[in-house]
Order: C-alpha cells, then structure tokens, then sequence
C-alpha cells in the first residue's frame, strides 16, 4: 500500500512529468531497435512543401485495420503469434491502426511513477515482425502510450512522404478525475491532405447499475479536454471534431443490463439481438446522452468480456472459487467511426486466449484527398 502522505508528492511529480492534456509532438522510442521508426519532426514537416503550379484535389481509396485489446497486463511471450490478431495472412492493410489497454497492471507504481514503456516496446517489436513478414514494409508514425493506453499507426512505407503533422494529446480522468489509469490518448495527423484523428479509450469500470453515467463523463471529459499542436501559421484541427476521419476504440467498458444469470443464459444461446437491445452503450446513445453521430458496425460476435486466462469460459462460471467476484460477459471493447469517407467493410473479434479481454478487430476502405497536378496524367 502506498503511504496515503506521500500521494500529494508523487501526483505533482507525474503531473510535472507529463501533462495529462497535452500538446506534444509525438515522440518515438529510443531503443536501438526502433531506430528505423524515429522520423524527426523535420522530416515531417519537409513533406508539406507542395509543388507549384495549376493542382487539383484527387480522391483515393486506402484499406485501414483497426483494432483494440486490453491485454490485462500480462506482457507478451517472445513467441507470441499475432498473425491471426493482425489478419496479415490472408490480407494486407495500407494502415494499421491498434490500440491498447493495461499494457502494464494498473496498480499505484505504474500510475504514479515514471513511465513504463518496455513492455510496449516489445508490443512494437512484435508488430513490425509480423507486419513485416510477408515482404511488405510498413513503419510507425506514432507510438504513445499513458500509463496503461498505448496507441500506435502504422503505414505502409511508401506512404510515409505523404504523412505530415503528427501530434499527440493525453487526458487523464482516472483516480482524482485526471490521473492516467483511465483516459485516453490521441493521436493527429494528415495523410496526404485529409486529417484524421485516433482516440484510444479506457473507459470508467464497474457493473452496478449507473455506472455507465461515469463512462458517459469520461467520454465527454476527453472530446472537451483532447487538444493537438498547430503552429502559428498552419491551420491544422486542434480538437477531435475538427477531423475528417475519425476511429475511436478501446475498452468503453459498457456493460449489458441484464441480470448476470439470464445474461450468460443469452450468450449461450447466441442471442445477440436480445442482449444488444440491453447493450449499455447503445441504450445511451440512442438516448441522445453520448456519443451522438458516431457509427459502430454490426455486432454479430459473442461478448469480449470477461474471460479466465488462457480458457474459452467466461469468468464467474466456476462455483466456490475463493474471492472470485462475479463479472456477466459484455462488449467491454468496440471500435467506433465518425465523418465521411470511412465505409466500414468488417467487424468481429479475434480469439486469442493472451487476456482476460479477446481483441476486437474493424476494417474500413478511406477515401483520402491528395493534389495532383492538373496538368499531369
């Protein structure tokens, strides 16, 4: 136990570290094996010069995957296969967006301490191998993490001339309203000349009744409070809403509200119509209190939420185990859409048994604006 006199220190200390609203440039880790992944702010910004001359704006189409995992933090193995996770067998992306959360136990050293990011760093490593293993070469533009919330983009490598402006912006509304157990962080940038934004969420827990006012709070916290960098002379979005493509994922942990024995009597049965007219977060949108706008595939996978480790049973099946609280399957984990030109192609869940919580995945076909010269074919 942390001794409740030396919190007022060690929450100024991570405030002063890092900002919870903040905004920074993305940064990139340092270790030798992302060496290849560091792009200097320079880099980037050389990619907006444009070419002179008669230009006209052009439309073209990119395959994004997205996905989001609470791996419950549990780090992974060096084997740890993420090729069904990634889907880089049967298909290829032209961007990879994943999000994660507890990529480190939420507990009081990770949430008031120095930042932890070796074990996202070895998230990454894994990545850039399977994404890399069938000759296609893809890169990170940003990778950024908050405590447990880590976000991270990927491209194909001829792509990264054509990404320019990449900014981070962390809100924390955990413990006290702002520290980082719970939040999100936010990721900004252009691809060629349309803005999108990434928001990777850890939403307020708990299954009581009205607990879902809190998540609702959070939500509202982080579009009011998300702010990107924009030089003086640029004119580039500086809060969520001023995106044209916007994916925004992670674990909502909204819950089903339903008793817990007919809840998992549902699920048996794979009667996802019934349950999803009890789904909290679509009860609260429909009812107008948030997320207003916002799109979300049809859901026709069972709950991701909450699972023993490394088994297909839902937790809380077991009688008599000592101190076990009882936790009903939900889908704890979506992924939603906002603005025009996302046409979402797929939505389901991978069945990796690494967490608690199973990876949900979405896909979507991007209409992206680039100029091209009116003269050239």
């Amino acid at each position: 136990m942390y001794d409740l006199q030396v919190w007022p220190r060690k929450v100024a200390k991570k405030l002063l570290g890092k900002p919870f609203c903040s905004n920074s440039v993305a940064d990139f880790p340092s270790s030798d094996d992302f060496q290849d992944l560091c792009f200097s702010t320079e880099e980037f910004v050389s990619s907006n010069i444009r070419p002179s001359g008669d230009q006209q704006k052009v439309t073209r189409k990119y395959k994004l995957f997205a996905s989001t995992w609470n791996v419950a933090g549990i780090p992974p193995s060096d084997n740890l296969d993420l090729e069904d996770w990634l889907d880089t067998r049967d298909n290829s992306y032209d961007i990879y967006v994943l999000g994660f959360q507890e990529v480190v136990p939420l507990n009081a050293k990770n949430v008031l301490g120095p930042e932890n990011n070796t074990i996202s760093m070895k998230w990454n490593s894994l990545i850039k191998t399977t994404l890399n293993k069938h000759s296609n070469s893809f890169h990170s533009i940003i990778s950024k993490q908050m405590v447990g919330i880590m976000v991270s983009v990927w491209v194909r490598n001829d792509l990264l001339p054509s990404i320019r402006h990449p900014s981070v912006s962390f809100v924390g509304c955990g413990i006290m309203g702002f520290l980082g157990n719970k939040g999100s962080v936010s990721l900004s940038f252009l691809l060629h000349e349309t803005s999108f934004c990434i928001v990777c969420c850890h939403l307020a827990s708990g299954g009581k009744e009205g607990d879902e006012i809190n998540r609702n709070s959070n939500a509202m916290e982080i579009f009011s409070r998300t702010r990107f960098s924009s030089g003086p002379s640029l004119d580039l979005p500086r809060k969520i809403y001023d995106h044209e493509r916007i994916i925004l994922l992670g674990d909502l942990n909204y819950r089903i509200s339903l008793p817990d024995e007919e809840t998992r009597s549902l699920v048996l049965q794979k009667e996802w119509d019934i349950l999803l007219k009890k789904d909290q977060l679509r009860g609260e949108i429909m009812e107008g209190r948030t997320f207003g706008g916002w799109n979300e595939g049809d859901i026709n996978f069972s709950p991701t939420y909450k699972y023993y480790l490394n088994s297909d049973e839902y937790y809380g099946i077991v009688q008599g185990r000592k101190g076990e609280k009882k936790r009903a399957p939900a889908w704890c984990d979506r992924i939603l859409s906002y603005g025009t030109g996302l046409n979402q192609t797929g939505y389901d869940r991978c069945e990796s048994k690494h967490s608690d919580h199973r990876p949900v995945r979405a896909t979507f076909n991007v209409e992206v604006e680039f100029l091209k010269r009116s003269n050239s074919s």
